[in-house]
């Protein structure tokens, strides 16, 4: 038998009560203690008390908003091998395949599990499911409650042709715990009807995406609510898919990897006048100081990046009010040789109001600049999964060239030269195209780390939206090796990634007749060109690929973030590892 015990916290960014005033420390409380005594307690980090850090964080009160301060929610998982119709429990889930749902001529199930626990209830399962044409196709769900047994309710959970089993398992999860949050439950146990033919591994794996996605569908970003409910789920029993060692250590890991998403989700989701560059400096702080034996911060000011020649991302921050921040994260493990140097580099504009370029019209989304910053988000969130991970053998630096791109009258104008720290000059001929700006200054700091491998995430254009939707990011990369490597990883995390072309012929629109190059060459094969740009300054010898996630940083449904690209970056990362 395995448990895990997963608990979690939302961020809390505290803004000092006067501006004159030391910074406040800026908290999150996501807490993960696994049942078998190992403890991770991160403590609240105290921020730094520069005149800088001061003014921006003193910003954060516009509005006198500040985050709700939430109850540390705690989940218990636990594997067991028992048989169903012994739980005693709130809910009973049981995830079925359409196949799993066929009966035969006396309109019995044939799946042997739910012939037993059809046969407990007296034919009421086989019954209600007719009755309400409940096939097992994905999304459908049925929970019914029968008083005097065991369990007070039992679900049964579509799952579909499962062609994506993490998807498909992390669904279940998730509808799980929906039902969880609707019936007040506060123990739950989840099942699938048909286990027999799974591998030993793929059991785990199953388990790991069951675990994840009961996680991530139980917590609601509920800080900037005036009221909110919490749910009262406190555990969740996995049946039927193993128990000991193996099963503890991978429940174990998706607690981590929950973790990093559920920060990742609070850093998009904080609004721009409460996450400012600064305090998104402090929490990458914050995370180093909570593993510190693995993981290092070094927080740039401004006049240190002067000191870079980082003309190109500075010539973004120049408007606004909020001063940047560059932000490099350093993890290496504790001990054993280093076999690998690579960087993960986020675009970090915590909010882009597109310039002089300003974002006007329907269908801009100005009002969701806030989520300009995601691809920082995925890189910090992987950075706080991977502190607690501690993978072996390899070398991550986490890089982030924070700011907001405004409007003054000391702000870039289109028409504008900047020169970038690698020496090439850029024709700004769009100031809403500024993301490629201080990402190229990130990509040559990330170079010059030494690094093999480099994969930089970015909100970066509409057009990789137009091309493919908004559940799918364009990967661009000229190393066929690279692009195995991060889809493989994306394939176990259930994210989906779509190669793109790097079509150099297009880079003909990107040339300036004052400078080096533009920054940007019209709406035609506009993702293409953009990541033809950032391949100015990324060093030939290095590995490279460029992730463009405009599209699934953001679920338009939810209204809500996603935490894109944090599993795929640290499964890539263990890809890495000896």
């Amino acid at each position: 038998m395995a448990a895990i015990r997963v608990a979690f916290n939302s961020l809390n960014l505290l803004a000092p009560t006067s501006s004159s005033c030391a910074c406040h420390s800026v908290l999150t409380k996501l807490q993960f203690r696994p049942i078998w005594g190992v403890s991770l307690t991160f403590a609240p980090l105290s921020s730094r008390t520069s005149n800088r850090m001061a003014h921006s964080i003193a910003r954060a009160t516009l509005g006198l908003t500040q985050a709700n301060k939430i109850d540390a929610q705690k989940i218990s998982f636990t594997a067991k091998e028992i048989d169903l119709v012994q739980w005693k429990g709130d809910i009973l889930a049981v995830g079925v395949t359409e196949k799993d749902m066929v009966k035969d001529e006396n309109s019995k199930f044939k799946n042997s599990i739910l012939q037993k626990l059809d046969l407990q209830l007296g034919g009421l399962l086989s019954e209600a499911s007719s009755e309400e044409d409940f096939t097992g196709k994905s999304g459908q769900s049925t929970v019914l409650r029968f008083p005097g047994i065991g369990s007070k309710r039992v679900g049964l959970i579509g799952l579909g042709s499962t062609s994506s089993p993490t998807l498909t398992y992390r669904s279940l999860g998730e509808a799980v715990a929906a039902v969880a949050k609707s019936a007040r439950a506060s123990n739950v146990a989840i099942a699938l009807a048909s286990s027999e033919g799974i591998s030993a591994e793929s059991k785990l794996s199953t388990a790991s995406a069951i675990a994840t996605g009961t996680v991530l569908g139980t917590f609601d970003d509920t800080r900037f609510k005036s009221e909110s409910k919490q749910s009262a789920l406190k555990s969740v029993d996995i049946i039927g898919l193993g128990s000991g060692p193996q099963i503890e250590k991978k429940l174990k890991y998706a607690a981590d990897v929950c973790s990093g998403i559920i920060f990742g989700k609070q850093l998009v989701n904080a609004p721009a006048n409460v996450l400012t560059p600064g305090v998104l400096a402090a929490e990458a702080s914050r995370i180093a100081s909570e593993h510190s034996d693995v993981l290092s911060a070094k927080i740039l000011d401004v006049e240190q990046c002067k000191e870079l020649k980082m003309g190109s991302y500075l010539a973004v921050a120049e408007a606004s009010a909020n001063p940047a921040h560059f932000i490099h994260l350093c993890y290496k493990p504790s001990n054993g040789e280093i076999k690998k140097k690579i960087a993960l580099v986020g675009k970090g504009l915590t909010f882009d109001s597109g310039g002089y370029n300003i974002k006007t019209g329907a269908g801009c989304s100005i009002e969701l600049m806030k989520f300009d910053m995601g691809g920082s988000a995925a890189v910090l969130g992987a950075a706080k999964a991977l502190g607690q991970i501690k993978p072996s053998g390899v070398e991550v630096h986490f890089i982030v060239a924070a700011c907001e791109n405004m409007i003054s009258g000391t702000g870039m104008r289109p028409g504008d030269v900047v020169t970038a720290s690698n020496g090439k000059t850029i024709e700004v001929n769009n100031t809403d195209a500024e993301g490629r700006l201080t990402l190229a200054d990130a990509l040559v700091y990330a170079c010059n780390q030494g690094v093999e491998k480099i994969v930089d995430l970015a909100t970066l254009t509409g057009a990789c939206v137009v091309a493919l939707g908004p559940s799918i990011a364009g990967v661009f990369t000229p190393s066929d090796d690279l692009a195995k490597e991060v889809i493989g990883a994306s394939e176990i995390s259930g994210e989906k990634l779509w190669r793109m072309p790097m079509e150099d012929s297009y880079w003909d629109s990107m040339k300036s007749g004052v400078a080096d190059m533009v920054n940007t060459g019209g709406r035609q094969g506009g993702a293409i060109t953009a990541a033809l740009f950032l391949k100015q300054f990324v060093d030939e010898k290095v590995q490279w690929m460029h992730i463009d996630m405009a599209g699934p940083v953001w679920n338009d449904k939810k209204k809500n973030a996603t935490g894109f690209g944090i599993s795929t970056l640290v499964e890539w990362v263990l890809k890495n590892s000896s």
